[in-house]
């Protein structure tokens, strides 16, 4: 009997422990990362001038895991932005940075509109770490 007892404390625990494991697992679960894919328009006739813009200050962007963009084959004045960060507060930072703020007050003038803007959260990819 003495054997029995054992093994049931031995299973008991066991089981304890895998349930604080899965509990403790749970409480470190990463935030979510953050995506955005947008269409920009640019004024007629400067969307290359925007895209230089934009790619000037994509550099130094902490928490950015993925930045790409695209031009619009099908309409000559738009470009597609797609965004990757580690989590929402990050690209919320990245828009105070000075590199950025001064990308924003030079494009403006330029912009001609946001019609298309959809927020996701990315779960795996080519190059992201997850």
């Amino acid at each position: 009997m003495t054997d029995t007892v054992i093994v049931r404390r031995d299973v008991l625990a066991g089981g304890l422990a895998a349930a604080a494991l899965a509990t403790a697992a749970q409480a470190q679960e990463k935030t979510p990362m953050y995506g955005l894919i947008g269409q920009m328009l640019a004024a007629p006739g400067k969307r290359d001038e925007l895209l230089a813009i934009l790619g000037e200050s994509t550099g130094d962007m902490p928490g950015c895991l993925s930045y790409v963009i695209a031009q619009d084959p099908a309409n000559a004045d738009a470009l597609w932005i797609t965004e990757v960060w580690t989590d929402k507060a990050a690209h919320a930072a990245s828009l105070k940075l000075p590199a950025v703020q001064a990308a924003i007050a030079k494009a403006r003038p330029i912009i001609a509109g946001f019609p298309q803007h959809f927020e996701t959260i990315p779960v795996t990819g080519h190059g992201l770490k997850v």
